[in-house]
């Protein structure tokens, strides 16, 4: 190879070198400091726009994923009131089973029939009580005042914007007990109360009629005992879908987490750094480096060597 003081072909070579391993520097410390491999589109057109869709994806799960869960608690809170309500109604029983042996006194009666109007206006709180931001599933309607939006909820089941609704019970528990006429509040759909207020609470049953020492049975005790068996099973039905749904909705969760991880990997596999090759590449590379800076020095002391030529 000539000698020459114009061109420096080793020069040239060592600093081609040197500005190669510069910049596959630059960006494996970019991977390492961020953790990707693609954090721009200048990386890699093809993953960084695949990678974001998915990530858009990703987003649209947690939604999905948060609406099954306002779903989960409104059943939730659904079913602890038909729980309390079943019980309730197994007192109710209790009390109307034993009117027949007290039919001959009114005081006793009375009683009772405090004891009966009492059980009624606390079904129908527990009711109204189960509401989650404006949806009672439990309401007959939505204008009693109380802040009850809707009786009915639906909600997204997954990213293809499929929808499921969970439709409101008073309607299926009229029809079991066989209730008819004006149906304001759940004991009138129960069959326990009749022309009753939405919002306020009952100040009589089905049960007894009249006051004071007029006081009676409005029925044979078999018939009256028969409206609460036909409650009771009203509200066991209630719970039985209640449970079927929460199942669903456990289901769904469960498969929306999933759903939400494999998204979050599938981008990370376009994306994200494999950190131990990165360390080793770093390394690497500063080695290059460091050797590509010695080359270059070198070669640049080479045009001093025509000095010599001329001592």
């Amino acid at each position: 190879m000539s000698l020459s003081v114009n061109t420096n072909n080793s020069s040239m070579v060592a600093l081609e070198t040197l500005n190669s391993t510069q910049s596959q520097l630059s960006a494996t410390e970019n991977a390492v400091s961020t953790g990707k491999k693609v954090a721009t589109a200048a990386d890699n057109p093809a993953a960084f726009g695949i990678a974001s869709q998915i990530n858009g994806d990703t987003q649209g799960q947690a939604a999905v994923n948060d609406g099954l869960s306002y779903a989960s608690s409104v059943v939730s809170s659904t079913t602890s009131a038909a729980n309390n309500i079943l019980s309730v109604l197994n007192q109710v029983q209790e009390a109307v089973t034993g009117l027949k042996d007290n039919d001959s006194s009114s005081t006793s009666l009375s009683q009772v029939n405090e004891e009966l109007t009492g059980y009624m206006k606390e079904i129908d709180t527990i009711a109204r009580d189960a509401t989650t931001k404006g949806v009672n599933l439990l309401s007959v309607g939505t204008g009693d005042g109380l802040g009850i939006t809707s009786n009915q909820i639906s909600y997204v089941t997954g990213l293809q914007g499929d929808t499921q609704t969970i439709t409101g019970f008073s309607a299926s528990i009229a029809s079991d007990t066989g209730s008819t006429g004006t149906i304001s509040v759940l004991t009138d759909a129960l069959g326990l109360t009749t022309g009753s207020t939405a919002g306020a609470d009952p100040t009589s049953n089905v049960f007894l009629t009249g006051t004071g020492s007029s006081i009676a049975m409005s029925d044979t005790a078999a018939n009256l005992i028969d409206k609460v068996q036909n409650a009771i099973t009203a509200m066991t039905n209630v719970t039985s879908k209640l449970g079927a749904n929460t199942n669903m909705l456990a289901a769904m969760s469960t498969y929306g987490e999933a759903v939400s991880d494999d998204l979050t990997s599938a981008s990370g596999a376009l994306t994200d750094a494999d950190m131990s090759s990165e360390s080793a590449k770093l390394t690497s590379l500063q080695t290059k480096q460091s050797l590509a800076i010695k080359s270059l020095s070198i070669a640049n002391g080479e045009s001093q060597n025509v000095l010599s030529l001329f001592q």
